[in-house]
């Protein structure tokens, strides 16, 4: 299909903790699948290539993992197969009155005329959403990539527990839900290279981070900056990608 509708709003609340060229890649991706109306090949490097994204695998990757859910047809969007199976009924049923309209007006010379110009299908040859739902798509709450769910409230409550000074997490919209699952996914992939993991295991390696999170006076707030005022950080602030990395690396551990 050639068009689609964009609701700012919607995707901006959905996207908001993305880095540009993440940003990019999405928006890439959403043109790609919409024009072709297949799932989007598995192998990355192709994937970057039809994007023209040929540099930035990565950012890529993390787009496909938090956005689409992989199959072995290949990555699919729940919500991109139905627009297009939308798209694909209306223009059916378009087709489908202009028709009886025209059979019933006698027009039949003129009309065939009109309806090569009107009410050709918005779409080409479109995956039915109850074939992906079906044959494709895994149980509600069975990632098809075999990494374990995001259990948002359990890491929350381990951040709680171990670091009952820093700022309690009160609000948890969809910026910073994006935010955590891909720090859960980076970390299931990275745990799950030799075998399958657990939910638990993920969990276990969370409880860890935050204990070392504990031993920095810097991010707990007990070192005063240049200003005069100490920084201490909160959990959005903790599992910004950039952030993350440097905890992990231990770089706010030397004060």
């Amino acid at each position: 299909m050639h068009y689609y509708q964009f609701n700012i709003g919607d995707y901006q609340s959905h996207t908001g903790h993305l880095s540009e060229l993440e940003d990019l890649a999405y928006r890439r991706l959403l043109d790609w699948v919409y024009l072709h109306e297949k799932p989007i090949p598995l192998e990355i490097n192709e994937v970057a290539r039809n994007i023209r994204m040929r540099t930035h695998c990565e950012s890529i990757a993390i787009v496909l993992q938090e956005f689409f859910i992989r199959t072995e047809a290949g990555w699919v969007s729940d919500r991109v197969q139905r627009e297009i199976a939308k798209a694909g009924d209306k223009s059916q049923k378009a087709s489908q009155s202009a028709k009886a309209r025209w059979d019933a007006n006698a027009l039949r010379t003129q009309s065939e005329g009109n309806a090569t110009h009107n009410t050709e299908p918005i779409t080409q040859n479109p995956i039915p959403i109850t074939q992906v739902n079906t044959n494709i798509c895994p149980p509600d709450g069975e990632p098809v990539d075999k990494l374990p769910a995001c259990q948002h409230q359990a890491v929350i409550d381990l951040y709680h527990q171990q670091l009952p000074t820093l700022r309690r997490v009160e609000v948890w919209n969809a910026v910073r839900q994006g935010y955590l699952r891909q720090r859960w996914r980076e970390v299931a992939a990275e745990l799950g290279k030799e075998k399958p993991i657990s939910g638990d295991a993920v969990l276990d390696w969370f409880n860890d981070f935050f204990s070392h999170i504990q031993k920095s006076r810097f991010l707990v707030g007990k070192v005063n900056g240049k200003d005069g005022r100490a920084f201490a950080a909160d959990l959005e602030w903790i599992i910004k990608p950039s952030n993350f990395a440097k905890i992990v690396e231990g770089k706010y551990h030397g004060t």
